[in-house]
């Protein structure tokens, strides 16, 4: 029994006790809180349901009901949130701050001058983390009272390994918005492309339009006329009638032929050019 009370590693609590100001959202207290905003906004003039964000704070709230009301804007860009500090300008902790031991180079630069290879730090405090696991392992098969040194040996080298992982933040933010701005380029330039193979196309097809020799095309009334009376002269001549349509003009569908060969023979270039 004596040994339980010693042992320092035993569980005294699983969850830490809810802030008390929990104690203050009542509906007794809630009602109240909506009545003395209700009483602001009539003697404001303003609308306490349309206008909650204008209300910002109430003053001369009452000490049971002040939970109940936002806490104010913090001034200096300061604030605490679950105990702890907070601030908008936010820095990235040193190991030495927070009081654990830096195993690593203490400056972005080593002996020689030269800039510190992260990379192979991590490396290195991985096989560390091996190295240390096994002889954890040893110890606790040998003697298991001298398995907290090791514990904490390596608690310090996975905090050293998160805090190089974290100074790797603002690189890999940096490298993330290059390759967006990447892609988005790369998309743009894909769409430009596209669209000036189209207008290529297009010049295309009008330049091969162009280019074609239309040959002049009588009106339908004047072939038919035309047509007519050289068919009736030579008709007149062996003695035979030429034969009459319904107006009275026979019309050869024959000369349309080659105007239409060259219609299709063009729009058929046209397919081409956009397949």
């Amino acid at each position: 029994m004596d040994n339980l009370e010693e042992d320092s590693s035993k569980v005294t609590a699983l969850y830490p006790d809810p802030p008390p100001f929990w104690n203050a959202f009542t509906p007794e207290n809630i009602a109240r809180f909506d009545a003395l905003r209700q009483d602001f906004a009539d003697k404001h003039g303003l609308d306490a349901d349309a206008d909650t964000d204008t209300i910002v704070r109430i003053p001369d709230v009452p000490d049971d009901l002040i939970y109940l009301q936002p806490p104010a804007e913090p001034i200096d860009s300061k604030w605490r949130l679950f105990s702890e500090p907070q601030t908008l300008d936010e820095e990235l902790q040193s190991l030495e701050t927070a009081g654990i031991l830096r195993l690593g180079p203490t400056s972005e630069t080593d002996r020689d001058g030269r800039h510190v290879d992260r990379a192979f730090e991590l490396k290195r405090l991985a096989k560390s983390m091996l190295l240390n696991f096994l002889e954890l392992v040893g110890v606790m098969s040998q003697d298991p009272s001298h398995g907290l040194e090791k514990v904490q040996d390596l608690k310090t080298l996975f905090l050293n390994f998160h805090h190089i992982l974290n100074e790797y933040r603002p690189h890999q933010a940096r490298e993330q918005l290059i390759q967006l701005m990447q892609d988005q380029l790369d998309s743009k330039r894909a769409e430009t492309a596209a669209i000036r193979g189209v207008v290529d196309k297009a010049k295309r097809a009008l330049e091969g339009l162009g280019s074609m020799e239309m040959s002049p095309v009588e009106p339908i009334g004047a072939s038919a006329s035309s047509s007519t009376r050289s068919s009736g002269a030579a008709a007149a001549a062996n003695g035979v009638l030429a034969p009459h349509t319904l107006n009275g003009a026979a019309h050869d569908a024959k000369d349309e032929v080659p105007y239409w060969d060259r219609e299709s023979e063009g729009w058929a270039m046209v397919d081409t050019d956009f397949e």
